[in-house]
């Protein structure tokens, strides 16, 4: 591609809200002024499951798609920033088949008609839907992320292997694929997936000062959430699914002492169920689920320690956003944490779906806060300018005007 003429990209999102919506913004943000036309085009449900309340409309643009989006949707701020938005209301996480093919067809439309020049896709569904249209709709180059992958060992093997092989459908329209975490290459490489030459590592794209605790924002964000004095205080930030794994960290809170109190932000369609368990395990006291808040980086100077359950990740941003902050981290061994969190070093890693483990390791940090400190401090060193908006911005730009590889 020409380096000399303005592009128009289009950025393919199932839910454009979370941690993988958080970086395909930063990324768009980040591209050099001037050089790029850029539109979000996106789903109709929101962080916590449900649709819009505007109905299913198959396409809303501009204002009418700002108006329509659900709970925590990021489209608000890209619009205010310029970019022209798009919401496909059968675009939809859940398995649908007529939603899907739907989807197909809707999106292949409007590929065709925005004229793109790149399509990016982000997200499992939006992935592999939005690279099977941007290839039918004829655009030029097709780039995606893989943020993780929708297959894991906690699936039956028939599951395993079709999700496997709608990806190696989508691949086979790819020119260039990013990839958040060292792991997550490592599998697309083992799998076939993709060839070295087609792939970049990547990382979660983060304003790390931005998460830098100021002098008094824990008493400040303590008394935010009404938290009683002396406390021990154990967060997590993450969506209310099976992944992220709450019911363990509510388990792990139940094995910790009556000072220690567990927070969770963030909400999703567990939030049922865990609020039930809550009381099985006689923790209502000192279990709070939060929901969805917009102001993460305020709650987090809170936490004493960060604990995250999860069975399976790419790499969360949460992980980068507790570093700038300061928190000491416990993570499940799961790909790819230890991009992050080093065992020992700048932090604990702990198997998952173990409750027991994970609230051992919590309690070795609260119990040795000299520790706890080095270890934090210990990540921050670790978290440099690959992990910055910037940073992002040029390895975009530079996918993007690059030659076609596709296969």
């Amino acid at each position: 591609m020409s380096s000399d003429r303005k592009l128009r990209v289009a950025t393919v999102i199932t839910r454009f809200n979370g941690g993988a919506g958080q970086v395909a913004l930063n990324g768009m943000l980040a591209l050099p002024d001037g050089d790029y036309e850029r539109a979000i085009v996106t789903g109709g449900v929101g962080i916590d499951s449900r649709a819009s309340g505007g109905g299913r409309e198959p396409v809303l643009h501009g204002d009418a798609a700002v108006a329509n989006a659900a709970a925590g949707d990021l489209t608000p701020r890209a619009h205010g920033a310029g970019m022209e938005i798009v919401q496909v209301g059968p675009l939809v996480p859940q398995i649908s088949p007529r939603d899907d093919l739907a989807a197909l067809r809707t999106l292949e439309t409007v590929l065709r008609d925005g004229r793109f020049d790149v399509v990016h896709t982000h997200s499992a569904k939006g992935g592999v839907i939005g690279r099977v249209a941007a290839a039918r709709a004829g655009v030029p180059r097709i780039v995606h992320t893989w943020h993780g992958f929708p297959f894991n060992e906690f699936q039956s093997w028939a599951r395993r292997r079709a999700y496997i092989g709608l990806e190696r459908v989508a691949a086979k329209r790819t020119d260039a694929f990013l990839a958040i975490g060292s792991e997550t290459v490592t599998t697309a490489l083992r799998l076939g997936l993709t060839t070295p030459e087609r792939v970049r590592l990547s990382w979660p794209a983060v304003d790390v000062a931005a998460y830098a605790a100021a002098p008094g924002s824990r008493a400040q964000a303590r008394r935010r959430l009404d938290l009683p004095l002396g406390v021990k205080v154990v967060g997590s930030v993450g969506r209310l699914t099976f992944q992220k794994g709450p019911e363990i960290f509510a388990k792990a809170i139940a094995r910790l002492p009556d000072d220690v109190f567990g927070l969770w932000v963030g909400g999703g369609p567990m939030a049922g169920e865990l609020e039930r368990l809550t009381e099985r395990l006689g923790i209502g006291g000192r279990m709070r689920w939060l929901g969805h808040r917009d102001d993460v980086a305020g709650v987090l100077p809170a936490f004493d320690a960060m604990a995250m359950a999860s069975r399976w990740e790419g790499l969360p941003c949460v992980l980068v956003e507790a570093i700038g902050a300061g928190i000491p981290l416990v993570a499940t061994a799961v790909p790819s944490n230890q991009d992050l969190v080093l065992a020992g070093e700048t932090g604990m890693l702990v198997r998952p779906e173990d409750p027991a483990g994970l609230a051992a390791a919590i309690a070795a940090l609260l119990d040795d806060p000299v520790a706890a400190a080095r270890m934090a401090a210990r990540a921050r060193d670790r978290v440099g300018d690959w992990f910055s908006p910037a940073h992002l911005g040029t390895v975009l730009d530079e996918t993007y005007r690059g030659s076609s590889r596709r296969p």
